[in-house]
């Protein structure tokens, strides 16, 4: 045997090397003698040479070190080139046997086979698999699971793998052990056990073809209660999937198991997903009507995976949209069945330009397709997910409905057990939609944002109205230049005198730098809407007036582009607030009066449509954030919007008082409207505004209304805001999941005073950083806090630098990704710029930084 130790530095891999796997794994037995301290895994792996080739069977590994290596029932000859494990064989198939030792209980990474909650549980996506067992991990290895769980009874009397119950039984040692089959052949990143002390929320699902599937969700005894939400939105989510999609589920069970100590959302293994518990918990009283839907819209996606990436997986981790974008569309398009369309569509936007489109502006900027990476886990972005599931929304959008689902039925039907790539996902619609998106590819090889600016002419002597739409993209990092996207536009033209429809809505597809349209017969000065359901995924930026816009946000009958009118009319007033150091606040205030009077609307629309939008959005919109400048502004509209609208606001406020608490479209509107109009009374600065928030905080029958009024309480001065805070923490201290929310609820205060705040609760004793919820709570939230986090000395840039370093020691991956708020560092003023790159500089220089900062600190720096 040889050792041979890896360089220091990290490595690319890259698209354009890809090559097929040499060797294959069709059968994998997996044999598991469980215990946190020491974990003892045995593996038979029946492998298959692919291809004429004399290439070594090479094995991956992540901290492993073989007790035994056996070929066909021999003791082989091996050596470790790094971490991983090169075996010589001269024959085409053989049985490789392996056994290796594992700590648990020590791995606080979160990746591979860890301890919580005094659970074992798995997390294997992306690369986790090496970490329980060589093997090759990477996704183009499919292979059925056979698996035995041993482990102590009392401990663990519950013992759950991928696939199907084959038998279990008992041991003279107060042991116990479960064998499951899974057999549909998966890459190892979809492997999964848990074992634990569960109680199971249990409940049957018939299939369409008349199969009775037996669902399960395994949570704490004391949690169980807290389950029912869930189990419903799963069993609704299977029925959407075989009504929408034609899909039904192949298994005879389909278990969830919620886990405290989690990386992400939840996980789509084969049968078995595993949940970070905030998206599978709910009750009235410790979860928010976001935190219902998000359970829901999760659950679906998860369940979603089953088809859309476990039955059909990616060829390697740089189509990792194929499965994410695809999966996300179709959760989003459940969610918006399940409720109001409009408002969802509005949340996914907002989302988008939260996240992704900042994202697209950076120094992490990539496309929906990578080319490169050295850490794939800093690959799972807003790009992937959400601008992945826009490009599945364009292209179903150019095709429509029928076609779209004839080509999403080739593509299952094509690619079923296979690992497939996003190209083959196009090839499909192409050939069923009848159509060709050459073009149209380049959405996944080219990163940026597109910018549409759109300019329309009326000649009122020959009734033509002209639109002229032009494009262009900004250089990102390896993309110094751009070709011209293909950008399905919805268009439609009112006419500004008598309000009424002059031209049709038409989807007009943008595929050259500049475009022209010509509308016939306009008899009066139209007004454009544009971009109308948010059709691309773009920057628009027109000459439309604050009275043309006041006009749409009160007339269009786009709910998402009236929305966006009134977006928009905000958006340039607060712009020339900040520039310019004034703003007119009537036209605003005018729109805003017009929609909380329509009665045609719903209150959870309205809700939507009078926030303003955030400081960072704000902040996107200009070439040099001021961060001081923007807060300014939104307050001063903020405070007028209440003081002009203050009777309209107590009316919406007061219409909702009676509404106690129930999970339905209309009564989560009516609660998000009682916030906002909360909110408002109090920017009003009327001097009974903290009074009635306590009034509601104190009286909430639901955690929605709760949070609210601390929200509200917390921002303020008030006595009363000290003790709410008070209140909410004595009642909660034991609930994990809702103290989250208080510290994310104090991290978010624009309080002159909240940097300081959020250091003094990082030293709070039930703050931690290996809880990445926790972590998230506090530290990425304080992150997102513009005016906090951008204090002009600094502060907040070493606050968060440090929490990171150290986080970096404990769970890599958690903390790279809170670290992009950081790399933004060229969009603002040069004394903060300085200040944020030398705290780059510093994580960059931290002795033994994972790579997982180290690409995403040092890409921040290029």
């Amino acid at each position: 045997m040889l050792d041979v130790q890896n360089t220091s530095q990290p490595v690319v891999t890259r698209r354009a090397d890809y090559t097929a796997p040499a060797w294959l794994v069709p059968e994998i037995a997996l044999d598991f003698d469980l215990d946190p301290r020491r974990t003892r895994v045995r593996a038979r792996l029946n492998v298959a040479r692919n291809g004429a080739h004399d290439a070594p069977l090479r094995l991956d590994g992540d901290g492993l070190a073989p007790l035994a290596v056996r070929v066909d029932g021999v003791d082989a000859d091996w050596r470790m080139d790094g971490a991983t494990l090169e075996i010589a064989l001269s024959g085409d198939a053989h049985e490789v046997e392996t056994e290796v030792e594992i700590a648990p209980e020590r791995n606080t990474q979160l990746m591979g086979l860890y301890a919580s909650g005094g659970n074992l549980c798995t997390q294997c996506e992306a690369e986790g698999f090496r970490r329980i067992t060589f093997f090759p991990d990477r996704p183009d290895v499919l292979t059925r699971y056979q698996v035995k769980l041993t482990a102590e009874k009392a401990r663990y009397p519950v013992l759950l793998a991928n696939g199907d119950p084959v038998a279990s039984g008992d041991l003279d040692d107060g042991r116990h052990w479960a064998e499951w089959h899974d057999p549909f052949p998966k890459p190892c990143y979809l492997f999964a056990l848990i074992a634990g002390d569960l109680a199971a929320n249990r409940d049957t699902f018939t299939t369409r073809s008349g199969r009775d599937v037996e669902v399960a969700i395994w949570v704490r005894e004391r949690d169980l209660a807290k389950t029912d939400h869930a189990l419903h939105a799963l069993k609704t989510a299977m029925a959407w999937d075989e009504r929408v999609y034609g899909r039904e589920y192949d298994l005879d069970v389909f278990n969830i198991v919620a886990v405290d100590d989690f990386n992400f959302g939840a996980m789509e293994n084969k049968g078995l997903n595993i949940f970070n518990s905030r998206y599978i918990l709910a009750d009235p009283d410790t979860a928010t009507d976001h935190d219902y839907d998000a359970i829901a819209a999760v659950v679906a996606h998860e369940y979603f995976h089953n088809w859309s990436g476990n039955r059909i997986t990616c060829r390697d981790w740089f189509q990792l949209s194929l499965k994410e974008g695809f999966t996300v569309y179709r959760d989003q398009k459940f969610s918006a069945d399940q409720g109001s369309a409009a408002v969802k569509r509005i949340e996914d936007v907002r989302t988008l330009r939260a996240a992704q489109f900042p994202e697209d502006a950076g120094p992490l900027a990539h496309p929906v397709r990578p080319d490169s990476y050295i850490e794939i886990s800093n690959f799972y972005t807003a790009t992937i997910y959400n601008k992945g599931a826009e490009l599945i929304g364009m292209m179903a959008t150019i095709l429509g409905a029928e076609k779209f689902r004839r080509a999403t039925d080739l593509y299952f039907d094509r690619f079923d057990g296979t690992a497939a790539t996003c190209e083959d996902f196009v090839s499909c619609m192409e050939e069923a939609g009848e159509v060709d998106l050459t073009r149209f590819r380049r959405w996944y090889s080219q990163a940026g944002t597109p910018r549409v600016t759109a300019r329309l002419v009326h000649e009122a002597g020959s009734g033509r109205a002209m639109l002229t739409l032009r494009q262009t993209m900004a250089p990102t990092p390896g993309q110094p230049v751009k070709e011209p996207m293909v950008v399905p536009l919805t268009v439609k033209l009112f006419g500004a005198d008598s309000g009424r429809e002059v031209a049709p809505e038409q989807l007009v597809l943008l595929s050259e730098p500049e475009s022209e349209i010509a509308f016939e017969s306009v008899g009066e000065r139209p007004i454009l809407s544009i971009n109308r359901g948010f059709s691309a995924p773009v920057v628009v930026e027109t000459d439309r007036s604050a009275a043309d816009l006041g006009f749409l946000s009160g007339h269009d009958d786009d709910p998402f582009a009236r929305y966006e009118a009134m977006q928009q009319l905000m958006l340039d007033t607060l712009v020339s607030s900040v520039q310019r150091g004034r703003g007119d606040h009537a036209p605003v205030i005018d729109a805003v009066r017009q929609t909380l009077l329509d009665g045609d609307l719903d209150s959870a629309f309205i809700a939507e449509a009078v926030l303003l939008p955030s400081d960072s959005f704000i902040g996107d919109q200009m070439a040099v954030v001021d961060p001081d400048a923007i807060f300014r502004a939104r307050e001063a509209l903020r405070r007028d919007l209440g003081r002009e609208l203050e009777g309209e606001w107590r009316e919406a406020y007061e219409a909702a008082l009676a509404n106690r608490f129930e999970y339905s479209p209309a009564a989560k509107g009516a609660r998000r409207l009682k916030n906002v109009a909360l909110g408002y009374i109090n920017a009003s600065g009327a001097p009974d505004a903290a009074s009635l928030a306590f009034v509601q905080f104190e009286q909430a029958d639901n955690m929605t209304d709760r949070q609210g009024a601390l929200a509200t309480l917390a921002s303020g001065t008030s006595d009363k805001r000290v003790a709410a805070l008070d209140i909410f923490y004595n009642r909660y201290s034991d609930n994990a999941l809702v103290l989250d929310k208080w510290f994310a609820t104090q991290a978010l205060s624009s309080r002159d005073d909240t940097a300081q705040a959020v250091e003094e609760l990082s030293r709070h004793k039930d703050f931690t950083l290996a809880n990445p919820n926790r972590a998230r709570s506090l530290i990425g939230a304080f992150a997102m806090n513009q005016r906090a986090f951008h204090d002009a000395a600094g502060r907040g840039y070493r606050f968060v630098a440090d929490q990171l370093i150290a986080l970096d020691k404990l769970n890599p991956q958690t903390a790279a990704k809170l670290l992009p708020p950081l790399g933004r560092w060229r969009r603002f003023d040069k004394d903060r710029a300085a200040l944020m790159r030398a705290e780059l500089e510093r994580i960059v220089a931290t002795p033994g930084l994972s790579k997982d900062m180290f690409e995403q600190a040092s890409k921040s720096l290029d």
